[in-house]
């Protein structure tokens, strides 16, 4: 069931909670494609019922990036996450979200802001104020939905890291579920941004899975110096790539290794043609 309201969502759940089900929520900006499906089937397996979420949420968005232009696919994505078993596809517009008429900006609307040190990192580098956007939206998501379980992919690592954070400091009632990385035959990780490639760009975006498949494998012949790993990943780039990070952290806190084990999340984040693509992979 489409529905464009909070007062419908709520409306829904509401019943839901006293026949006493559990409710999943699977957010995400739409454009949805198998790795997407792999969230929603994992809450479809886990709850009663199951909330999807399309909404491209502007205020996680910078000023000079794809808000305007990123893929918009509504009615196909309703088939998706119907196809699969979801209870309510929930596609709000901003007004709806945020209030009508109301100035997008933290000096305007309440916003919830991670802390410092997990975002002044990584993608919180370049994205000045997008995990601000996405704490935010997250938050309403989780209090219209009253959901028990959420359901996010481990291909964006440091967002997962922030939201559980977010839940454990606010005491938000909800567990957060972190479903591994979907790719395609070729390793390229799936994302809504890879509609942007065309065919040479897909072949180059493979780099980022090879550095990080090739630096687990250096790993795993006992090599934990960071800067000899991160040399080996040099020969995969070429001129059609801007590496923006090549990081490795403690898979819980963010923390910067500075020897590689098996606790280490090594993280890249790449324009290829340029088009920003992130992937990532656990070393243990």
């Amino acid at each position: 069931m489409l529905v464009h309201t909070i007062k419908e969502v709520r409306d829904n759940v509401k019943q839901w909670k006293k026949e006493g089900l559990t409710v999943g929520v699977v957010p995400t900006m739409g454009a949805l494609h198998a790795g997407h499906a792999s969230l929603i089937k994992k809450a479809v397996e886990k709850c009663d019922k199951v909330v999807v979420s399309v909404f491209v949420n502007p205020i996680q968005f910078g000023p000079a990036e794809d808000y305007d232009k990123y893929p918009r696919t509504l009615d196909a994505d309703v088939k998706l996450a119907e196809g699969i078993g979801a209870d309510i596809i929930f596609a709000p517009s901003p007004d709806e979200m945020y209030g009508k008429g109301q100035r997008l900006s933290n000096d305007t609307l309440t916003y919830v802001a991670p802390p410092y040190f997990y975002v002044n990192k990584l993608c919180g580098k370049t994205r000045v104020g997008h995990f601000d956007g996405v704490c935010t939206v997250v938050m309403k998501l989780f209090n219209i939905t009253q959901a028990d379980y959420g359901f996010f992919g481990q291909k964006d690592a440091q967002q997962f890291i922030i939201l559980n954070k977010m839940v454990h400091d606010l005491n938000v009632p909800i567990e957060l579920i972190e479903c591994p990385i979907v790719r395609e035959p070729s390793g390229l990780a799936l994302s809504s941004r890879n509609k942007y490639l065309d065919e040479k760009g897909k072949v180059d975006a493979l780099a980022l899975s090879q550095i990080l498949n090739n630096i687990k494998a250096c790993y795993n012949k006992g090599i934990t110096d960071i800067s000899a790993l991160k040399e080996t990943s040099l020969k995969f780039l070429n001129e059609n790539h801007d590496l923006e990070y090549l990081e490795f952290v403690d898979k819980d806190n963010l923390e910067d290794k500075t020897k590689a084990d098996d606790n280490t999340l090594v993280l890249i984040a790449c324009r290829v043609h340029g088009v920003r693509l992130i992937d990532n992979i656990l070393l243990k």
